[in-house]
């Protein structure tokens, strides 16, 4: 995620300079084409390409906040996954004897969670926190963090057992437990079920044949200015849907995608510290963007 707004202006920029000398080099084609070799079919009204451009600008607008809608779900979801985790961390120090090997549990769960949700190998972390005994248990389930979440139950209700914890307090723990594979569902959710091709394809392609057709409705009256308008123009359909595809899947090993590897960061140091394990620092920004 980018966290610095001069270096998120300058990425915009530079994921876009291809296209946009891309499209400066068509629209001084069309100059050269209209105003050298006077190709008179090149004079189209403007009004219908205006009124393309302002049809094609809404439809985007909704696409976007589509794409938006999904990466601000999932970030709220990581926010309520970071939540549980610490309720559970502090309850397994002040209700079930101080049980370190569900902390540390904990502690790995959002690092195998960030591993199945992303194309990242957060393998490293997890085998660093989960005890070995654990490990063993859920080696070959499918969904490692399901698994992660199954032995932590089955250590709360061991230890509830053993210290005759009451019945209405081993079901308070057991909610955070659900409320961890809740949002864990949401998550998987919006990983499984991307937008749908009317929203992730058609805008690109959209705002592609206007940038084409939108120099020959504005030659005759710019003239040789043509590339600066039109350009500027084209480019500004274009970063929109670029924007609308970066927030599409929040996931993704991007600079635009959600931060997951700080959150588990955050969550594994607020754990760890409860049980006075020494963790690894948070996570700062690399040149403006946090992973």
């Amino acid at each position: 995620m980018i966290v610095n707004k001069r270096i998120g202006l300058s990425v915009l920029l530079r994921e876009s300079m291809w296209t946009l000398l891309v499209l400066g080099a068509w629209d001084f084609l069309v100059v050269i084409l209209f105003q050298v070799f006077h190709q008179e079919w090149m004079e189209q009204p403007a009004l219908p390409i205006s009124l393309i451009g302002s049809a094609i600008a809404l439809f985007m607008g909704v696409r976007n906040n589509s794409a938006y809608a999904r990466w601000w779900e999932g970030r709220a979801l990581w926010g309520s996954i970071t939540n549980n985790s610490r309720s559970l961390g502090r309850q397994a120090g002040t209700i079930l004897g101080g049980r370190a090997d569900l902390v540390m549990a904990m502690a790995a769960y959002p690092h195998a969670l960030r591993q199945a949700l992303g194309s990242v190998d957060a393998s490293e972390d997890v085998n660093r926190l989960l005890p070995q005994d654990m490990a063993e248990r859920i080696k070959g389930w499918r969904n490692q963090p399901n698994g992660i979440l199954f032995q932590i139950g089955l250590g709360v209700t061991e230890e509830s057992t053993k210290l005759g914890i009451d019945g209405a307090l081993h079901g308070q723990i057991d909610r955070i437990l659900s409320d961890l594979a809740n949002a864990q569902g949401g998550l998987e959710r919006i990983r499984n079920t991307p937008l749908p091709v009317q929203f992730s394809a058609v805008p690109k392609v959209l705002a592609n044949v206007f940038c084409i057709v939108l120099p020959l409705s504005t030659v005759q009256t710019l003239g040789w200015i043509t590339p600066l308008g039109s350009s500027l123009v084209g480019l500004l359909f274009v970063v929109l849907d670029k924007i609308g595809a970066d927030l599409e899947d929040p996931f993704i090993d991007s600079v635009h995608a959600l931060p997951m590897e700080a959150m588990a960061r955050t969550i594994e140091i607020d754990l760890l510290q409860s049980i006075k394990e020494t963790p690894k620092p948070p996570l700062a920004p690399a040149g403006g963007v946090l992973r």
